[in-house]
C-alpha cells in the first residue's frame, strides 16, 4: 500500500460499518484520511474492522483521526476504553506532577487508540485558558500560563507519537479569547498583535515543530475581519509568526462559525493556505460537495502529508501495567 491519497480532504463516515456508497467515493476521491466520532464506535472488534475496511477502500495505510481527549470530547468510552476526567481538572488534580502525569495518561490512551487501528489523535491543545473562556473549551484547556501550557503541550505530543500515534496541535493561532462555541457562532479576539504573540501564540510557537495541526475559526480583527481558517493573513501568522510549517488542517466545516455552502467554505479554507479540508458528519451528499471544491493536494501540500505521515512509527515497548501504576501512584499522592 502506498502512504498518501490525492484529495486534500478528511472525512468522517455514517455509522459503525462502512456501506458501498461510501467505499466507492473514498475509493474514487482518495481523501487524505478519515475521523471517526462516537457513532463509529460499538466496541473493539467492530473497531478494528471499521478502520481496515477504510485503508481497504482506498488501499493504502491512511491516517484515521479521532478526539479522544478525556472528559466531554471523548469519542471512545467505557467499558471498553478507560474514562478519563476533562484535561484541566486532570491537571490541577496531578498539581506539581502535571507534566509527568499528563504523559503518562497520554501514553496510556494513545495506545488505546493504536491497539484499534486509531493512528492520529487532535491533541495536544495549545489554547490558553482567559477569563472569558467559553465553558465549550475551558475545561479541555491545559492552563492559563503559555510556559505550563507549553511544556505540558510537549509531554502530550511526545506521549502520542511514542505510541505511533501522531499529535493534531489545535486550535492555532489560539481558541482560549473565545467568548461563544464556534459549533454555532463566530467569535471575534480583539487583543493587540503583541498580546497575542506574547500569550495566545506562545504555546503554539513551542509545538510548531509537531506534524499536524489544526486551525481555529475565529476572527482576530487586529489582523482581519475573517475567520482563520479562511484568512490569508491568519494562515501567514500561523506560517510565518508561529512558525508552523507542517500540515494545517481545518477545524470541522459544519461549524456555524462559518457562512456559505459547505462547497464554499472548503475553497475559502484551502485559497487562503489550509492543506486540509476537514468534513466529520458523514453525510455522503456533503462529503460529495467538500470533494468537488477541495480537489487534489498540490505539491506543497503533499510534501507536507509526507513529512507528517513520515512520523507515523512503531509503538515503543513499554509496560502498560507499570505506566498504569505510576499513574495511579501519582494521582492519589495528590489527592
Amino acid at each position: 500500500m502506498t502512504d498518501i491519497g490525492k484529495g486534500a480532504a478528511i472525512f468522517g463516515c455514517a455509522g459503525p460499518v462502512l456501506t458501498p456508497d461510501e467505499r466507492a467515493f473514498y475509493r474514487d476521491f482518495q481523501p487524505f484520511g478519515f475521523i471517526l466520532f462516537a457513532r463509529n464506535v460499538e466496541d473493539p472488534a467492530q473497531l478494528r474492522r471499521l478502520t481496515a475496511d477504510l485503508r481497504d477502500a482506498v488501499g493504502r495505510n491512511a491516517p484515521i483521526l479521532v478526539d479522544q481527549e478525556g472528559g466531554r470530547v471523548q469519542r471512545l468510552r467505557g467499558p471498553h476504553w478507560t474514562e478519563w476526567t476533562p484535561p484541566l481538572d486532570f491537571v490541577r488534580a496531578a498539581g506539581a506532577n502535571a507534566a509527568r502525569a499528563m504523559y503518562l495518561r497520554y501514553r496510556l490512551l494513545a495506545r488505546e487508540l493504536r491497539s484499534v487501528g486509531i493512528d492520529a489523535n487532535c491533541a495536544p491543545i495549545g489554547d490558553l485558558i482567559t477569563p472569558n473562556t467559553h465553558p465549550f473549551l475551558k475545561n479541555r484547556c491545559y492552563g492559563a500560563d503559555p510556559a505550563v501550557v507549553s511544556a505540558i503541550g510537549l509531554v502530550v505530543a511526545q506521549a502520542h507519537l511514542a505510541e505511533g500515534v501522531l499529535p493534531v496541535v489545535k486550535h492555532m493561532p489560539g481558541h482560549g479569547r473565545s467568548e461563544v462555541d464556534t459549533h454555532h457562532d463566530l467569535p471575534t479576539v480583539h487583543a493587540t498583535p503583541a498580546e497575542l504573540a506574547q500569550q495566545d501564540f506562545a504555546p503554539f510557537r513551542a509545538l510548531n515543530h509537531l506534524p499536524m495541526a489544526m486551525t481555529a475559526h475565529l476572527v482576530f480583527a487586529a489582523y482581519d475581519s475573517k475567520p482563520a481558517t479562511q484568512s490569508p493573513a491568519m494562515i501567514k501568522v500561523i506560517r510565518d509568526d508561529i512558525g508552523f510549517h507542517g500540515l494545517l488542517m481545518t477545524d470541522d466545516l459544519n461549524m456555524q462559525a462559518l457562512q456559505g455552502t459547505l462547497a464554499e467554505r472548503a475553497a475559502l479554507s484551502l485559497a487562503a493556505g489550509c492543506d486540509l479540508a476537514l468534513h466529520c458528519k458523514g453525510d455522503l451528499a456533503e462529503m460529495q460537495a467538500v470533494a468537488g471544491a477541495s480537489g487534489d493536494m498540490p505539491p506543497a501540500t503533499r510534501r507536507r502529508a509526507e513529512a507528517a505521515l513520515a512520523a507515523r512509527s512503531l509503538p515503543e515497548a513499554i509496560d502498560t501495567a507499570q505506566l498504569q501504576d505510576e499513574l495511579s501512584a501519582m494521582m492519589d499522592q495528590n489527592a
